[in-house]
């Protein structure tokens, strides 16, 4: 039995060092010391919950040729094992990363509800982003990671390891963030790189600077060195705080109020009049994991409260590193719009207090890797930016270049009933004063287009003869549209009104009761009166419209006299119209006589037939 028992305890020993180094290794993974973990999962039996969370440890490292290897591996051996979504994302994230884009595209068209073709994406920003970029390394000499670039005053200041000595980050195994600065020389250089401020540099991260225009007061990113407790797990979220200048120093130095023990809030950046602050968060109030949000800053210092920049700029993933232009443009960093793989920045113009649908700024600016931190330059058509696309954070330096781009709104004009397709359509454009752009009259095919401009607000017109012009109104923006389709529908007057009718002769009436006159007479009368009202109502509902009114008499008097009567009848009818503010453009009056009887009965017609033949007939010619 001795033996027995010490065969069997042998048998054991591997299956407890096993589990508690699975223990080990999640409890590690738990407080996302992945750079530790990874050492334990790589050693550890392939199973579904250790190659997640293996792959996860190299993702979220930021080394993707890995994590994308660990991923393959897991998706072979468990695709039809209800994987969970953020997996998915992470893959095929993971997959752009090492440049797999087909791959890539079929995982989150299958598995993600999101259709993606990054080659068909590649060609559209060729033509549509507004400028070339020219992007090449910065040369930082002994700081290789680095990244997260501001501008002021001739100096470069950036996050980077600090050199100080200290512990490490659990997270990737290096050391703590700290500021420094550096000049900017005319080679493309950054030169005298020391420390920022002593004052701001701590043990812990700091990282992510916005300074006023006047240089007396600093916002920054700092990592809480405490841990707290959320969702189960003890976690050090990330604080933004206030500095003011004092005797050449950063002093009193404050956590901003918005800031949290239970969420993290970073990258700030002021407007240009710096009465908004932007930065990035995950509080509750978030979309996704990080969101875009600014908080006013008011006339006594303090701050309103945090506003969500809202859906069109916010996904259920990463928008990170804001930065406002003078201009009011928007630029940001978010894996969670369609791009290249890993951050990528893209622009957001402001139009009427909104944001418009973000523009991917396409490569070289972006890469399979994360591009963030995008921030202007000394110049207007400067600016520098962050990436890992050599696989450390590094900061790189742009050139940009306006390109020419035309915009076109284009589309079809369609009968609203019939769905038919009308050609000889005339079409519109206005501005938003409602200045006429320039008019074209749709094809063969019932197409059109029109020439626009970027960010601007127009109205389109579609006008046909017999038919009720129709009206619409768009914007153009700078998401990556430079074709605007619209389909114009427009429906007849026939098919709108019941009282409008098209008749065999190809002629559109209005069908109204008749009018009559007194023997020999021409005065309108309080019957005949109340006919033309409903036909003043018609023509004041379409302003566009516009008619002939024909009047006939019947053949018992010489062919001279009624054709004189019944000019006379159709002026008196077209007179009272005109009385009732309608312009003298858009009627006609013209008297028949006999010549056109709707009972061909000659001399011998009945009273009945005489009656039928003497009428006033409305008939639209626009």
């Amino acid at each position: 039995m001795k033996h027995v028992f010490v065969k069997i305890l042998l048998c054991l020993i591997p299956i407890l060092g096993i589990s508690q180094s699975i223990e080990k290794a999640n409890a590690l993974f738990r407080i996302k010391a992945y750079a530790e973990a990874i050492e334990i999962y790589k050693d550890l039996p392939p199973t579904k919950e250790s190659l997640l969370n293996l792959g996860d440890c190299y993702y979220y490292n930021l080394d993707v040729k890995n994590a994308s290897k660990i991923y393959e591996t897991l998706y072979s051996l468990h695709k039809d094992d209800s994987l969970p979504n953020d997996f998915y994302f992470r893959y095929a994230d993971a997959l752009k990363g090492v440049k797999q884009y087909y791959k890539s595209d079929v995982i989150a068209t299958t598995y993600l509800d999101a259709p993606t073709n990054t080659g068909e994406l590649r060609d559209l920003l060729n033509t549509v982003v507004p400028f070339n970029y020219n992007v090449n390394v910065l040369k930082t000499f002994n700081r290789t990671v680095s990244f997260g670039a501001h501008v002021y005053n001739g100096d470069l200041i950036f996050a980077s390891p600090s050199s100080s000595g200290g512990k490490t980050y659990k997270w990737n195994a290096q050391p703590y963030l700290d500021l420094y600065k550096g000049r900017l020389t005319d080679d493309n250089e950054l030169d005298s790189i020391i420390p920022y401020s002593n004052s701001l540099n701590t043990k812990t991260h700091e990282s992510s600077v916005a300074i006023s225009h006047n240089g007396q007061t600093i916002y920054f990113s700092r990592t809480d060195p405490d841990r707290h407790r959320i969702n189960g797990e003890l976690v050090a979220t990330v604080k933004l705080y206030k500095a003011s200048r004092v005797d050449g120093d950063w002093d009193d130095v404050g956590m901003l109020p918005f800031s949290s023990d239970f969420y993290s809030v970073q990258h700030p950046v002021l407007n240009a009049d710096e009465s908004r602050l932007y930065f990035a968060s995950d509080m509750p109030e978030s979309l996704g994991s990080f969101d875009i949000f600014y908080v006013d800053i008011l006339a006594d210092g303090s701050f309103g409260e945090p506003i969500n920049l809202g859906p069109k700029i916010n996904t259920e993933h990463r928008e990170q590193y804001p930065y406002i232009d003078e201009e009011q443009t928007l630029y940001f960093s978010s894996n969670g719009h369609i791009g290249f793989g890993g951050l990528d920045i893209y622009l957001s113009k402001l139009d009427k207090g909104t944001y418009l649908s973000p523009l991917n700024l396409g490569e070289p600016l972006n890469s399979p890797r994360d591009d963030f931190g995008y921030a202007k330059g000394r110049t207007s058509d400067e600016g520098f930016i962050s990436s890992n696309r050599s696989g450390v954070d590094q900061l790189y330096r742009f050139e940009k270049e306006e390109k020419e781009r035309e915009y076109v709104i284009q589309g079809l004009v369609v009968d609203k009933n019939s769905q038919a397709i009308l050609p000889d359509t005339q079409v519109t454009l206005y501005d938003e004063d409602g200045s006429i752009l320039a008019t074209v009259t749709s094809d063969e095919f019932g197409r059109y287009q029109l020439p626009t401009t970027p960010n601007n607000s127009y109205n389109l017109e579609a006008y046909k003869p017999l038919y009720i012009p129709s009206f619409e109104s768009f914007d153009t923006n700078d998401s990556g549209d430079i074709t605007f389709d619209i389909e114009l529908v427009i429906e007849s007057y026939d098919d709108a009104e019941d009282i409008v009718i098209e008749k065999e002769d190809g002629y559109t009436y209005i069908e109204l009761e008749n009018i009559y006159f007194d023997l020999d007479r021409w005065e309108i009368k309080p019957d005949a009166a109340r006919t033309l009202d409903v036909l003043v109502e018609l023509l004041n509902k379409y302003p566009r419209m516009e008619i002939e009114l024909g009047a006939h008499t019947d053949s018992r008097a010489t062919p001279s006299y009624n054709l004189a009567l019944s000019q006379k009848r159709a002026d008196a009818a077209m007179n009272y119209i005109l009385s009732k503010g309608i312009g003298l453009g858009r009627i006609s009056a013209k008297g028949y006589g006999e010549t056109q009887p709707l009972v061909d009965c000659g001399d011998n017609c009945s009273d009945v037939e005489y009656s039928i033949n003497r009428r006033c007939e409305f008939i639209i010619t626009k």
